[in-house]
């Protein structure tokens, strides 16, 4: 499904053999077997998971540590995980090492959902640049659940998909829109429609029933799911990112050698950017395969049913940075309480502009 994908990324050196040669590995002193259970991205079939999580982390850690390093990779479907219990699993050594978004986990540890808040970036290089500056502050707050984030990165812009025409956000007041996480639910209630918590499994059907008007979900991810059989119109405009994180149990970091950490942490480095890269180039493609733009369509299955896209005004995005400001951080900081707000002003605040209190 992927491989024209696969060979496009190659091409351009998102993810390359030849690009992890270039970087001295840390040497590996010989010793026993190292192995590692790692449950990652939500179905097996999806690109995070084939082109990076595979490539890197299963075979990239084996072949660099000279087989002395085993990672048994599994997503979570695999492992029958709705994704909220990544921590936990962790936590109990169940896994080494986990990944998941981080409005899911976050209610587990609540400052997570303060990196990926619905309107917080118009855009995915400002989307890093959040995540890189929120990870210690989130460390802090997953170590007393003896976990740590090695790496965080996005899945791609979480848009709309509706089953009727749509010029702006404006004109989605009063529909029924699917959507997941207490930020979404604040940013489309401000916006005026009727936000919905269906599991993504049915809202192929609920899209083909009428149960809901719209749905939210990656650009990519619902081209994957065949929405464009029961949608017409898909938005560019990004509502948020899915940011999402790999975990470590902190008791078995601490464990390894010290170049065995050092390999891992260079491993999730060349991972994170792999990811970055990933997710801004399965944006554009998720909607170029959506609307039928066959040549662009490298990454995700041409829909065979084309979409219209849907751009974003000026108004739209004025209106997506007045929502944020009046309403999801205000609700996202009662929800997480005043030193979430604080933490906010002092580490978000400088890269969005936006101050949280005024």
């Amino acid at each position: 499904m992927f491989r024209r994908g696969l060979a496009a990324l190659l091409g351009a050196g998102l993810i390359s053999s030849a690009a992890m040669a270039q970087t001295a590995t840390p040497a590996i002193p010989a010793g026993p077997r190292i192995a590692i259970t790692a449950v990652t991205q939500p179905l097996p079939t999806q690109p995070q998971y084939i082109l990076v999580d595979q490539r890197l982390i299963r075979d990239g850690l084996r072949e660099r540590s000279g087989g002395r390093i085993e990672v048994t990779l599994a997503s979570h479907a695999e492992r029958n995980l709705g994704g909220a219990e990544i921590v936990r699993l962790v936590r109990a050594g169940q896994a080494e090492i986990g990944a998941g978004t981080l409005s899911t986990l976050s209610g587990d540890v609540p400052i997570l959902d303060g990196v990926d808040l619905s309107g917080l970036a118009p855009d995915i290089a400002l989307a890093r640049r959040i995540a890189d500056a929120m990870t210690p502050v989130a460390n802090r707050d997953l170590e007393r659940f003896g976990t740590r984030i090695l790496a965080m990165y996005p899945f791609p812009a979480q848009v709309v998909f509706c089953r009727a025409p749509f010029t702006s956000l404006a004109d989605l007041r009063g529909r029924r829109i699917r959507t997941f996480g207490n930020s979404l639910v604040d940013f489309f209630n401000a916006v005026g429609a009727q936000p919905t918590s269906i599991g993504f499994p049915e809202v192929y059907s609920a899209l083909e029933r009428g149960v809901v008007d719209c749905a939210i979900t990656g650009t990519g991810s619902g081209v994957a799911a065949r929405w464009p059989e029961v949608s017409t119109h898909i938005s560019d405009l990004p509502v948020s990112w899915a940011v999402a994180a790999y975990i470590v149990n902190v008791a078995w970091w601490n464990r390894q050698d010290p170049a065995v950490r050092a390999l891992l942490e260079q491993t999730f480095r060349e991972v994170a950017d792999a990811q970055w890269a990933l997710g801004a180039a399965a944006t554009r493609d998720g909607i170029d395969c959506a609307i039928g733009n066959r040549e662009a369509c490298r990454i995700h299955t041409l829909a065979t049913r084309p979409m219209t896209e849907v751009k974003a005004t000026d108004a739209d995005r004025a209106e997506t940075r007045r929502i944020f400001e009046q309403v999801v951080l205000p609700g996202w900081v009662r929800r997480c309480g005043a030193r979430c707000g604080e933490i906010y002003n002092q580490t978000v605040s400088p890269l969005t502009g936006v101050r949280f209190g005024g």
